[in-house]
This record gives structure tokens, C-alpha cells and sequence, in this order.
């Protein structure tokens, strides 16, 4: 049941941005479109509230538990941010609007905006342990728990990684093609070795 709840909310997740960004741009309905996105982090609290449950009614813990805190963790970190990215896109394509604003490719400016990234995933991460840890006191010592720390590790490692490859562009920046301009924050920047 979790399994398939998981999958339900996130085709939900995807139809409400669908609708809600048709609302905005293609109805012009503000009000409905905000109403449509605010119920968003409803799904999420519904998947936790059945997962709980779930446990509560004797179900042993399983890779579907965890699964379920991943997915909570990754919608509280990524929500919003993949939300504004495709309300971007969707100005532009719908509404008229400028085309939104790349992530920097090359330089420091890459290598912050990666670091904002693993910051994020440490964040999902973060929710997704603290749920896992909250089912583990949850089940205490009536049930095996071994599934749900084998998700903590499983977290752990992305955010690790996650981490090294945000490093690697810090340490190692890419550099831009000579005579190249980047856009950033809406205005071309010059690179360093461009053409002046």
C-alpha cells in the first residue's frame, strides 16, 4: 500500500503543477493557481501520515518505509525549487515572459551554484534520517529495523556524494571556451580570456 501510495503522490505531485501553472498562465487564474500549488506539501503529509499509520497497525518495517522518508526528504528539499523552474519555463512558453535564466556553466559561479544543489540534497537527506530515526524509536525493539537503517545509509551516501562532485567543481572549476560569454542573472559576463 505505501508502494503504491508513493507512486500516487507523485503523480499527483505532477498534475497539480500542471494544473496549477495551466491555471496561472492559461486561464489567468491567479487565486486557483496558488490554491492548486499550496497543495503540494499536502501530499507529502499524507504519505507520512499512511506510513505511520501503517507502522502503528503492526506492518514490519520495510524498504517501502524507506523509500517513503526518501521521497518525503526529496520533495521537501527539491519541491519549491523544481516548482520555480518550471514556473519560469512556463512564463516564458505561456505567459510571454523573458526566457528564465540558466545555471551558470563555468567558474566560481558554477561551483555555487552546485553547492547550493548539495545543500539542498543535505537538507532532503537530513529529513528523510530524522523520519527514518523517528520510525525507528517508533517500532522500537518489537520490530527489525534493519531496512530502515539500511535508508539512513542510504542518504548518507547520496548527500556524500553529492558532496564530493560540488567539491570536485570548487577545487576543479571548468573554464569557459575562449571568446565565450556566459549569462548570468540575466546579462552576458565576460569570461576571463575573452576577447575584449
Amino acid at each position: 500500500m505505501v508502494v503504491a501510495l508513493i507512486i500516487a503522490c507523485e503523480v499527483g505531485f505532477w498534475v497539480l503543477l500542471v494544473l496549477g501553472l495551466a491555471a496561472r498562465y492559461l486561464l489567468k487564474w491567479r487565486r486557483t493557481s496558488v490554491f492548486l500549488l499550496l497543495c503540494e506539501p499536502v501530499l507529502e503529509l499524507v504519505l507520512f501520515a499512511v506510513t505511520a499509520i501503517d507502522l502503528r497497525n503492526g506492518a514490519e518495517p520495510g524498504w517501502e518505509h524507506g523509500l517513503a522518508a526518501l521521497y518525503i526528504g526529496y520533495t521537501v528539499a527539491y519541491g519549491h525549487y523544481t516548482i520555480r523552474w518550471l514556473d519560469g519555463h512556463a512564463a516564458h512558453r505561456l505567459g510571454g515572459g523573458p526566457p528564465p535564466v540558466k545555471p551558470p556553466r563555468y567558474g566560481r559561479a558554477r561551483a555555487a551554484h552546485e553547492g547550493r544543489l548539495w545543500l539542498r540534497t543535505l537538507l532532503g537527506a537530513a529529513v528523510a534520517c530524522a523520519l527514518l530515526q523517528g520510525a525507528v524509536w517508533y517500532v522500537g525493539d518489537e520490530g527489525d529495523v534493519s531496512s530502515l537503517r539500511a535508508f539512513q545509509w542510504v542518504a548518507v551516501r547520496v548527500a556524500a556524494i553529492h558532496g564530493l562532485v560540488a567539491l570536485g567543481y570548487l577545487i576543479w572549476p571548468k573554464k569557459a571556451p575562449a571568446g565565450t560569454q556566459e549569462v548570468t542573472a540575466g546579462r552576458p559576463k565576460e569570461k576571463e580570456g575573452a576577447h575584449r
